[in-house]
């Protein structure tokens, strides 16, 4: 493991047993009010396997996870009796445009929500209703089992990934538990974030309001909290100077925006896998990407970590190239250098330089990551949970990954129903070193309020750290309807409408003879 990404992660550490240790000391003093010291108890971190390690018996861990599951409730005679959605708008970019949003309904009148991942089809997910009806949402990994096979790479994820977000939360709330208890218990009580830096620091250098972003970066880190950040030194930050790329004015498209397919030339730049652009990053250029990261980093300063996005479309030479550009400024990361599935190419580049590289985001089940892991083609793996398969396939892609001394990163750009999935399977994961979330939710006003929390958590994150439910159910959140219809999607208008053309099963399923 990288020194970075080592201290990182030994940091991280540092913070959740301190906590840990905090509270045990809390519970051990007799002037401690016996209402706290419950609340303390019942908040213990630490997954079950290892809470005995952090102070106190894996047997009251399991006792106080599972108080408020009933034994002797209805949860074995519930069923899937439909599936709705609605689409709501949170960006213009070809991904935050749409959000679909999943409701289970059940027999009993308690229903789950899911997420089909930002910039997906409802189809993805309605395709699966005729599959599910009938099935009792408790058994999720059965279900699991039965639709994952009409998933796939990237958005094509989305629809099975929706439904396994719902059919924890209807889990839950069937056993009056959160979803971590279900899991195996929680390794922490918060889950840290890393956003984006200000949309300011975005402009290339000679537009760029260099006091302005000292301003708002101050702002995000000061008063949001958050303790780490992002940038993107893509080169379309210099092609604008001669003499930096190679070839970029003669690709279609270079300039262009990433827009939905269907709208976007299959041969656009945006289109092009990165070995087949014929862009290179010249000496003058490594100059200029550097003058730009150093503005950022000297900005931001050097305590805070600090990754690296959407570097550009070029060959294996040119990543490197880049990144030993950049390595003076200690960067946490640099994200998707190349296409995922590219494995022996992004172990070259992983082998051959000293920055932290990291995959993941757009990779559909545990398989593929664990190809990744078993070859160390990167240093951190980076699930999105609205493709990677759902909160427990995605919590089985961290724990597969620490086996091989793989960090985990956890990739989010949703609503708060999703944010809320990957916020359980992340304490319930030990190698979950932090979730994302995106400048157009950290500067949005209304996203925190598409939901009402369920439980005493004060918000759903605090001063750059995500808050975990304690004493609410499923996910812990509601839809707040007022909130949401303020901003569906002019494309497709309704509102959790029934989709009764979504029932019947036309296709005979099975993948052998």
């Amino acid at each position: 493991m990288k020194n970075s990404l080592k201290h990182i992660s030994e940091e991280n550490k540092v913070q959740e047993k301190a906590a840990a240790v905090a509270a045990q000391a809390e519970v051990n003093d007799l002037s401690t009010k016996d209402d706290r010291r419950q609340f303390l108890k019942k908040t213990a971190l630490g997954g079950i396997a290892l809470t005995g390690l952090m102070g106190m018996s894996v047997e009251d861990t399991i006792a106080r996870t599972t108080s408020g599951v009933p034994r002797f409730g209805s949860p074995s005679d519930l069923k899937i009796t439909d599936m709705r959605y609605t689409t709501i708008s949170n960006g213009t970019g070809a991904t935050n445009a749409r959000n679909v949003i999943l409701r289970i309904d059940t027999n009993q009148g308690i229903y789950g929500l899911g997420e089909v991942r930002d910039g997906g089809d409802a189809k993805f997910a309605l395709y699966l209703k005729s599959r599910v009806l009938g099935l009792n949402p408790c058994n999720v990994e059965m279900i699991f089992k039965i639709i994952k096979q009409f998933g796939g790479h990237g958005r094509m994820g989305g629809g099975v990934c929706g439904v396994e977000m719902a059919l924890w939360d209807l889990a839950g709330k069937a056993f009056n538990a959160p979803v971590w208890a279900m899991l195996g218990g929680r390794y922490r009580d918060k889950i840290r974030l890393y956003s984006y830096i200000p949309n300011s620091g975005e402009a290339p250098l000679a537009t760029m309001d260099v006091n302005k972003f000292k301003a708002d970066v101050k702002h995000r880190v000061e008063e949001q909290g958050f303790t780490w950040l992002k940038m993107h030194p893509g080169i379309k930050k210099i092609s604008n100077i001669p003499g930096t790329t190679v070839n970029s004015k003669f690709i279609p498209g270079f300039n262009e925006k990433v827009s939905s397919s269907r709208s976007q030339s299959y041969l656009s730049y945006q289109n092009t896998r990165h070995a087949f652009t014929s862009i290179q990053v010249t000496d003058k250029g490594l100059d200029e990407l550097a003058k730009y990261v150093d503005t950022i980093r000297s900005i931001v300063g050097y305590d805070i970590p600090l990754s690296a996005d959407h570097q550009g479309h070029f060959d294996v030479n040119t990543c490197i190239r880049v990144a030993n550009a950049l390595e003076r400024f200690n960067l946490a990361s640099l994200e998707d250098f190349l296409p995922w599935d590219q494995t022996d190419q992004l172990k070259m580049i992983t082998d051959s330089i000293n920055t932290p590289t990291m995959t993941g985001e757009d990779i559909y089940l545990k398989e593929a990551f664990r190809k990744l892991c078993d070859t160390h083609a990167v240093d951190i793996v980076q699930p999105d949970m609205g493709s990677s398969g759902g909160i427990l396939e995605t919590k089985k892609i961290g724990d597969y990954a620490e086996e091989t001394d793989t960090a985990m990163v956890m990739h989010f750009a949703g609503t708060p129903v999703c944010f809320m999935a990957n916020v359980h399977s992340a304490a319930a994961t030990q190698n979950a070193l932090a979730l994302e979330v995106p400048n157009q939710i950290v500067d949005n006003p209304w996203w925190p309020n598409l939901i009402k929390i369920v439980g005493k958590r004060p918000s759903l994150y605090t001063n750059g750290y995500a808050n975990v439910p304690d004493d609410a159910p499923g996910l812990g959140i509601e839809l707040n309807d007022d909130e949401m219809k303020k901003h569906i999607h002019k494309e497709d208008p309704g509102y959790f409408e029934p989709t009764p053309q979504w029932n019947e099963v036309r296709s005979y399923d099975r993948l052998w003879s």
